[in-house]
């Protein structure tokens, strides 16, 4: 499980993220969701070690990682598909693929098959350069990377920004399969999706957290959610 506890984040004199607690289970989909500039991309930073936080803890599988480097969090095996994707423009998909050996042992660098059973289209732009795919096939892209890491907690932030309802539902498959265990490479893991959509955050969700300026203000089961007060925090 991961569990994020009161956590305070500044830039500068902005005080970005204000007490924020979450927590996300193996085996579950915990969507994070409000309006743009809440919060949320910089609570997956945090929880990432991409930014530094002023106080409040972290914990993954009961251990704290606070403390802890992008590098190191990423071999615990949190693997992060980033909001815009990055992936590496001049390098070969093949290529972007194998950057997600770096926190693996070496015995264990290789590309699942199974990453070509979930996004048949890379199976056949392995020698593309990762800039000359669309946003739809660069988003697959960023996420089969972060599956070489065989993580035990994903965290997607905004997966479906700007990508083509097609490709938003084979992304939505993709997140189920993966949640409900199905894919016997990669074993059962915690993701936390980050989303303003919400019937593609509801569709997916076990769980769910509501920002609004750099605070959690709703939280629950999603069997539980009042969908009236949700909605009301993502409209502009």
């Amino acid at each position: 499980m991961l569990m994020v506890e009161n956590i305070n984040l500044y830039y500068g004199a902005s005080h970005a993220l204000r007490g924020v607690s979450l927590k996300a289970e193996t085996g579950k989909v915990t969507c994070v969701l409000g309006r743009n500039g809440v919060g949320k991309t910089s609570l997956m930073r945090a929880i990432m070690g991409l930014q530094t936080i002023k106080n409040g803890v972290v914990q993954w599988e009961n251990k704290d990682i606070t403390t802890l480097s992008a590098y190191e969090r990423a071999r615990t095996g949190i693997g992060f598909v980033p909001q815009g994707r990055e992936i590496f423009a001049r390098l070969t998909v093949r290529e972007n693929l194998e950057t997600g050996f770096a926190p693996l042992k070496r015995a264990d660098r290789t590309i699942p098959a199974e990453i070509f059973d979930l996004f048949p289209v890379l199976a056949d732009m392995l020698h593309r350069r990762g800039g000359d795919l669309s946003g739809g096939q660069q988003q697959q892209l960023a996420i089969a990377r972060a599956l070489v890491t065989r993580p035990r907690l994903l965290i997607l932030d905004e997966p479906t920004e700007g990508i083509q309802p097609s490709i938003i539902k084979d992304i939505g498959r993709v997140i189920r399969l993966l949640a409900e265990n199905k894919i016997a490479a990669f074993g059962q893991m915690a993701i936390v999706l980050v989303e303003q959509y919400f019937d593609f955050a509801k569709e997916l969700a076990d769980c769910y957290a509501v920002m609004d300026r750099g605070e959690v203000i709703l939280a629950g089961d999603i069997a539980n959610m009042v969908e009236t007060d949700v909605r009301k925090h993502l409209t502009v």
